[in-house]
């Protein structure tokens, strides 16, 4: 085994090895999942009306695949329908998810899809007040900014990761574009943040995906595994390459230090 191809490899893309086991991920043995209903293993039913009907079925989900995958426990704090705003201002405080008994070691932000298509002013890193998360401004950004203070407040140390939307063939390729500016800058605004380039780095989201992997405007079960799959394959990536700033994982939550 030549351990410089597999740490120090300075060609390797983030998605090139694709992973069946989590790899690295599996250090966290807890894990935070934020997001909408693509984190929340939605389906989508019809009925003998026409009308659609939408089912959060968790054990669907990619963040309890990656729990399979690598023993951990993850916590869902996701749901259809979810934009930044509404898990600041109600969701959150109403599941008690900022409380310390759910801190985790970990976290995976996922958010951004609703807040696109509910036009919510998406801002800028600008909007985040580093001395009070009470004065954030009421964007996406702000939001965002909001959550990773919070998240800060109950588990300083944790590491957290923050998902672009991936490519796709319609309209509002624009607007993903300007959602990716705004989770880099919020990486490089908070330390131990980190960045899923799925916009980058995952495949496209056209009609020979989706055909696959969609079950009309939701995933199907296939494809919440190959979210899973990617997902955790890119955070083994970033701690292979990065393998100092994961030393002491195993002290988070713990007044520890190596």
């Amino acid at each position: 085994m030549n351990l410089q191809d597999f740490f120090d490899n300075e060609t390797e893309q983030p998605l090139d090895r694709l992973l069946t086991d989590g790899g690295y991920t599996a250090i966290f043995r807890t894990i935070a999942c934020i997001g909408d209903s693509l984190s929340s293993g939605e389906f989508e039913a019809m009925g003998d009306d026409g009308n659609r009907t939408y089912h959060d079925m968790y054990e669907y989900s990619w963040g309890q695949f990656i729990a399979r995958m690598c023993g951990s426990k993850v916590y869902n704090f996701s749901q259809g329908g979810m934009t930044a705003k509404y898990y600041c201002e109600k969701f959150a405080d109403e599941r008690g998810y900022w409380n310390s008994e759910y801190a985790a070691q970990a976290y995976i932000i996922a958010l951004g899809v609703n807040d696109v298509l509910q036009k919510i002013e998406m801002g800028t890193v600008d909007d985040i007040d580093l001395a009070d998360r009470r004065n954030n401004r009421q964007t996406f950004a702000g939001y965002m900014g909001q959550i990773i203070q919070r998240v800060k407040e109950i588990q300083p140390r944790a590491k957290i990761f923050l998902m672009t939307m991936p490519r796709s063939a319609d309209e509002h390729d624009g607007e993903i574009k300007v959602h990716r500016d705004i989770i880099y800058q919020l990486a490089d605004t908070f330390d131990n943040t980190y960045v899923l380039d799925f916009y980058q780095y995952a495949p496209i989201y056209d009609s020979a995906f989706r055909e696959k992997f969609f079950m009309h405007g939701h995933m199907n079960p296939m494809g919440y595994l190959l979210t899973a799959q990617m997902t955790a394959s890119y955070i083994d990536y970033i701690i292979r390459h990065n393998c100092d700033d994961f030393k002491e994982v195993g002290f988070i939550g713990t007044d520890l230090h190596a």
